[in-house]
């Protein structure tokens, strides 16, 4: 039986997906997605340091702001609630891969 994060691992390795997407196709809290997010990125980078698969990469397309494109936010792997530059609420989410 394969883990929550082998789970989202192998979903990431099959294409491009939002926080959203994953906790609906696994019955999860989206926060809960973002933590383990966060261990699947460094199992990914631990994997290629020990002799894994050193082709593998975990990507983040960063959350956009809809209003004015920035893309700068500080933490690509989180969900702002916020622009920083112009203060809107219409942020698109951050999108993960593994290639």
């Amino acid at each position: 039986m394969e883990t929550t994060r082998q789970r989202i691992a192998d979903a990431l390795r099959e294409g491009p997906r939002t926080a959203s997407d994953l906790a609906e196709a696994l019955s999860l809290p989206t926060p809960t997605v973002y933590e383990h997010l966060d261990h699947v990125s460094r199992s990914v980078r631990e994997g290629n340091a020990g002799g894994g698969d050193a082709d593998e990469e975990f990507l983040v397309a960063p959350p956009t702001c809809s209003e004015c494109g920035f893309d700068g936010f500080d933490d690509p792997v989180n969900e702002p609630s916020r622009c920083p530059e112009c203060r809107s609420e219409r942020i698109e989410e951050p999108a993960f891969v593994i290639r």
